[in-house]
């Protein structure tokens, strides 16, 4: 199932070069609601395409912050939740609005982790490292992590006698 859903994503970044929405789609749209959101907490923010490289450039109160690239769009995580989801199955409903459910709140949860990483990037930008690299990816996959844990004890049915 990762290989599959891994070999559509890869088709859809490879198709959706060259389209109107630079760098792709879905990077576009979470840089743009990073952009609303921000804003939405007093800050001054834009999001331009980065003229050298696939990514966007995310510049509040006129400093540039950080590059929103492909892999900040979540997609690649909720493929592999999905995975995992799926391997573990339980009933087919269940299974459906789980993954579902589960693939809004990482979505979610990774939006409004650019914002807090972009605020926090902007206040304290000599911490750039640990937030990045360490604090943030710790609370996308903490929480994938979560969900699996809660899925395979509550709701899949792989070792349950029906």
């Amino acid at each position: 199932m990762y290989i599959a859903l891994s070999s559509i994503y890869a088709l859809y970044l490879k198709f959706s070069t060259g389209t109107h929405f630079y760098p792709d789609y879905v990077t576009n749209l979470v840089a743009r609601q990073a952009e609303l959101l921000l804003d939405t907490f007093g800050y001054n923010s834009q999001v331009v395409p980065h003229p050298n490289e696939p990514s966007m450039k995310l510049i509040l109160n006129g400093k540039y912050i950080a590059r929103v690239i492909e892999g900040c769009n979540a997609v690649s995580v909720i493929n592999l939740f999905i995975a995992f989801i799926i391997a573990f199955t339980g009933r087919p409903k269940q299974t459906f609005i789980y993954v579902l459910s589960g693939s809004v709140l990482i979505y979610t949860v990774n939006l409004l982790r650019i914002v807090i990483l972009s605020m926090g990037m902007y206040h304290y930008p000599w911490r750039k490292d640990i937030l990045h690299t360490v604090i943030f990816p710790g609370i996308i996959y903490g929480m994938v992590f979560l969900l699996w844990m809660l899925w395979v004890n509550r709701f899949a049915t792989i070792y349950k006698k029906t």
